[in-house]
Formats: structure tokens, C-alpha cells, sequence
């Protein structure tokens, strides 16, 4: 027997779900089950992530070596095991499930609380299989979309920013890089994940998610990335040769037109003012590119803020039309280190203050842009909201008495876009042309195949203020409080 399928749909579930096909009324034809985030620490989500499920697990059909597999390993561990509703799905359709699949386009962006997905089986006969793979699909669903949330309000931190300090609103696409790779749970995650920040941001140097997103979406050209350093090649020259190993990555990296030095090797601020600043000034200001100068250590905001004011001591800077500095185009400050979404906005918080155009810097996400996050995030949840039973369709919902969060809606539902807002509202009191839901997937087909670029034009839409206004607040209440700085300054 073999255990080496990662694809066996049949076992990419919980083991009691095996056991749940019986325990439906009698009579059962159809269920209806619907996902959504319930709360959590966002207003919204922006919605990413189930093409990429559908086109790697939904469209492979089950085959008669994964049902006796998953049939071994299921009896073995003493579980229930249904070989009949099994071999009924691969002589019946082919093994793909009979389901259909709608969901809201996406790279939309809306309020928390709303449908995203919805799904029904197609057969009456196999009316189990709505909630059998809930475990797979809802996971495909929350982990790419809190992480494109989270990315998402970045960039809103981020255009904030830059709308009040900076004279190149066309660079905020390129301002927040993926580092995460080695911090995130699995390569999968890290695809996921990756793609998911690539909606809103081009810099990533996770691989997986560069290639999912060409995979899954037909994504062109979706990131950038440059020659970097790491502390094992400077330290291998020793600590009385750092500027060696500066100058060596500078000389061989020229012809690409960027290079980015780690300077807290050893001593940073040493490294900036005095390697950079001083023995290599004239190497850095002659390159042909593009010098990110690296701190990977310290205090995020204070790091970011002193390497930016040190290099304009050696540099120079202009002052924009905003009234705030810019280093000369030639070199920038690299924040990879302690860059999360409640540290990212504070350092905008002092770059403002100190009178440093948001421009100076750009910044990476590891382990806080992918993996500090759980299905508990934004409160993701697959609830069953209608089922059919000898014909007659019941509304069908969950509502425990000690947590009002786990509430479930009820009844066959639509998304629709009224006034401004979405709204989820029941399926029959609106005619199917306003219905936002759009089918996806069914019995094994792609009904609806998301292009890259359509995901990014949807994030990217005007939204109201409030979808938001949580992750500058703390911005705009500062930029008041802080005088207006003189244009030449």
C-alpha cells in the first residue's frame, strides 16, 4: 500500500467526516454549505485563493487506487469506511464530486460577515459530499485570504503614507517585499501565502508564491527581486574585512543594477556611517543602481528612521513638494526585520515625524505577513445553511447560546451590491443578474478561470473610507498632531 498520494482527496479531510454521511434525515438530496469570516481582528477581507484549490485538488478525479487506500487507512484506525458512496462518485462521474461551487470574484475587498463561497451537491444521491471536504476547502479559503487582508492593509498604511510624504504614488506597489518563505508552516503554505501578498504588492523572494500565481492564474511577471546578502558570506571575510565583502558584492552585483548590504553584521550604525558613509561613498554614489542598505536587527523604528537620517549626513537628500527629505535615488534603506502590521504603521508614524518622505525606505514581511496568523484571525467558518429532504427544501442554521460569533446564516444565500455596500441576503428575494455569487466550478469543471490581473484591478478598486479606516488611524491622529513640515527644510 502506498502512502505517497498527497492528492487522495479522500483522506485530505478530518477522519470523522467519514462517518457523517448517515446521521442526515432521511430522505436527504441536497445540502447547501456556505463560507464566510464572522468577525476578528479586520472589518474586511479580501477574498483570494479558491482557484487555486479548485485547479489542484477538484479538478484531478478520485481513482479506485485512492478509495482502497484511503479505505485501508480508514478501517485500520478503527473508522467508519463507506467503499459504496466511494466507488458510486467514480463509476457515476468519472470521480469527480458532484458539486457546484459559486463564489464572490476574486480580489474583491468586502466587509467581514458576508458570503464568500457557497456550494451544493449536483446529485441527490450523494448529498454528503457538501460538508465531506469542508475541512480542505475551507482551509484552501481563510489561510490566502487573511494573508492577502493583512497585505492588503498594508498597502493602505502604506498609500497613506505616501500620500502625505511622498511625490511618487506609483511606487506603492513596490514598497512591501515577501520574505516569509523560511518562517511559514509548509511549502504549500508559502504558495499560498505568497500569491496571496502578490495581489497587492510586486516585491516577493517566495518562490512558491511567485510560481502559484503563474500557475494558478496565469500571472505575468508578478514580482521583482534583487541581489541580496546574507550574514554567512560577510562573516566568512571576517569583521576587519566587512568593507571587502561590501565592496565585492557591490563590484559583482553592478551589472544587475542592485545590490542590498546586510550592515549589522557587526556594528550597524558603524557599518552605515562609516563603511557606506565614508569608505565606500564614492563606490555606492557611482553605482549603477540601486544600494538598499540593510539593517536586520534593533528596534524596527527607530533603526529605520537613524539609517535614513545617517545616510542623508553622508549623502545629501532634496525636499520633495511635500516639504519632506529624499535620499538621492542611488541608495535606500532595506527594512526586513520586526516588520509586522502593528509595527509597519509606526514606523511611517516616525518617518513623518522626523520629516522623511516614505519614499527612503522600503520594508519585507517574514514570518508576520504569513505565518502570524490562524484560522481564528478573522473568525473563517463552513456552516450548512440549507438542506433538501423528500423535496422540500429547509432552512437550516446553527446558533449557540454561550457565543453569538458561531451564528450561522440560514437559507440559500446571494451576495449583492447596493447603495455602496455588500450585503448577504437570501437567494430568493433577488433575481439572479444582481447575484454577485458567480458559479466556479462544477462536477469536475472550471466554469470561471480569475486572470492575475483581474484579482489586482478588483484589490485595487475604490472602496469607502471605513473598509480601512482602523489601520491609519493611527497615522492620521499623528500626521495632525505633527507641525506641517516647510517645503526647503
Amino acid at each position: 500500500m502506498s502512502y505517497n498520494n498527497s492528492h487522495n482527496l479522500i483522506l485530505n479531510t478530518d477522519n470523522y467526516k467519514h462517518c457523517h454521511y448517515p446521521l442526515y434525515p432521511k430522505g436527504t438530496e441536497y445540502v447547501s454549505s456556505y463560507i464566510e469570516s464572522r468577525g476578528g481582528e479586520f472589518p474586511v477581507a479580501m477574498f483570494v485563493g479558491l482557484q487555486a484549490f479548485i485547479r489542484e485538488y477538484l479538478m484531478r478525479p478520485i481513482t479506485l487506487e485512492d478509495i482502497d487506500e484511503a479505505e485501508y487507512v480508514e478501517r485500520e484506525q478503527g473508522m467508519h469506511f463507506n467503499r459504496d458512496n466511494w466507488l458510486g462518485i467514480l463509476n457515476d462521474h468519472g470521480g469527480y464530486l458532484p458539486v457546484e461551487i459559486e463564489a464572490v470574484p476574486e480580489g474583491t475587498v468586502l466587509p467581514v460577515k458576508n458570503v464568500l463561497v457557497q456550494l451544493i451537491n449536483t446529485d441527490p444521491r450523494y448529498w454528503w459530499v457538501t460538508s465531506f471536504f469542508e475541512t480542505a476547502l475551507l482551509r484552501a479559503v481563510w489561510y490566502p485570504t487573511t494573508v492577502g487582508t493583512i497585505s492588503w492593509l498594508a498597502k493602505q498604511q502604506v498609500k497613506q503614507t505616501f500620500a502625505a510624504t511622498s511625490d511618487h504614488p506609483e511606487l506603492v506597489r513596490h514598497i512591501l517585499h515577501d520574505y516569509g518563505a523560511r518562517g511559514v508552516s509548509s511549502r504549500e503554505s508559502a504558495a499560498l501565502g505568497g500569491l496571496a501578498h502578490l495581489v497587492n504588492f510586486s516585491q516577493s523572494d517566495t518562490v512558491p508564491g511567485i510560481l502559484a500565481a503563474k500557475r494558478y492564474y496565469n500571472a505575468v511577471d508578478p514580482s521583482n527581486s534583487g541581489p541580496n546578502s546574507e550574514h554567512a558570506g560577510f562573516c566568512a571575510w571576517g569583521q576587519e574585512h566587512e568593507a571587502d565583502a561590501m565592496r565585492n558584492m557591490l563590484e559583482v552585483h553592478a551589472p544587475s543594477g542592485v545590490a542590498l548590504l546586510l550592515t549589522d553584521t557587526y556594528d550597524h550604525e558603524n557599518a552605515v556611517k562609516n563603511i557606506i558613509g565614508g569608505e565606500l561613498k564614492e563606490l555606492v554614489a557611482a553605482f549603477p543602481g540601486l544600494v538598499g542598505i540593510r539593517p536586520d536587527s534593533g528596534d524596527v523604528v527607530q533603526v529605520t528612521a537613524d539609517t535614513t537620517e545617517w545616510l542623508m549626513d553622508s549623502f545629501g537628500h532634496t525636499t520633495n513638494s511635500k516639504g519632506f527629505k529624499v535620499l538621492p535615488n542611488f541608495v535606500r534603506v532595506v527594512q526586513g526585520d520586526g516588520v509586522r502590521r502593528d509595527t509597519l504603521p509606526k514606523v511611517f508614524i516616525e518617518m513623518e515625524r522626523r520629516g522623511l518622505a516614505a519614499d527612503n525606505a522600503v520594508f519585507g514581511m517574514g514570518g508576520g505577513l504569513l505565518q502570524h496568523c490562524n484560522r481564528d484571525t478573522m473568525e473563517f467558518g463552513m456552516k450548512a445553511n440549507a438542506v433538501c429532504v423528500d423535496g422540500e427544501w429547509r432552512d437550516i442554521s446553527k446558533s449557540p447560546s454561550y457565543d453569538s460569533m458561531k451564528r450561522s446564516k440560514s437559507g440559500r444565500l446571494a451576495l449583492v451590491h447596493r447603495d455602496g455596500e455588500y450585503q448577504t441576503v437570501r437567494r430568493d428575494s433577488v433575481g439572479p443578474e444582481e447575484n454577485l455569487l458567480l458559479p466556479v466550478f462544477r462536477n469536475g469543471q472550471l466554469l470561471k478561470k480569475w486572470d492575475f490581473s483581474e484579482l489586482i484591478g478588483r484589490s485595487e478598486s475604490e472602496v469607502p473610507e471605513h473598509y480601512y479606516a482602523d489601520a491609519v488611524s493611527a497615522m492620521v491622529l499623528a500626521a495632525r498632531e505633527t507641525e506641517p513640515v516647510a517645503v526647503g527644510a
